[in-house]
């Protein structure tokens, strides 16, 4: 207890503990220390538990997250060999094209499909009824 004097200082009652109060007193420190480091063993705990439980997470998503990556790297390597073949088949159609523009192409499919010649060629053809 604390009262304020005329001076303006607060005085302090002093309390007088014998000795057996005292001991139980300090018991009564010890019990609640043994109480706050248990508390604190059993928060330590919790929270391991908690790091535990995040840390087993994040390694199971970054596991599926490498397969899945594994996955997508396959699928870029197909897609890139796709667009490749695609690039030269493109390439391949526009020399056709230029082709087919030229006089050699028509000369070329009138001889092949409609059998025609010039005049002054001599067509030597292999005899089929033998």
């Amino acid at each position: 207890m604390s009262r304020r004097t005329n001076n303006g200082r607060t005085e302090y009652n002093r309390i007088n503990i014998n000795r057996s109060e005292w001991t139980t007193s300090k018991a009564s420190i010890i019990k609640m220390r043994a109480r706050s480091r248990r508390r604190s063993r059993r928060n330590l705990l919790l929270v391991l538990l908690v790091v535990a439980v995040v840390v087993t997470f994040a390694s199971f998503k970054a596991v599926s997250l490498h397969e899945k990556s594994a996955e997508l790297a396959i699928t870029e390597r197909q897609l890139q060999a796709e667009i490749t073949e695609a690039k030269e088949l493109t390439a391949d159609l526009q020399n056709r094209e230029k082709y087919m523009q030229t006089k050699k192409y028509v000369e070329d499919e009138a001889k092949n499909k409609l059998g025609l010649v010039y005049p002054d060629e001599i067509v030597i053809r292999p005899n089929e009824g033998k």
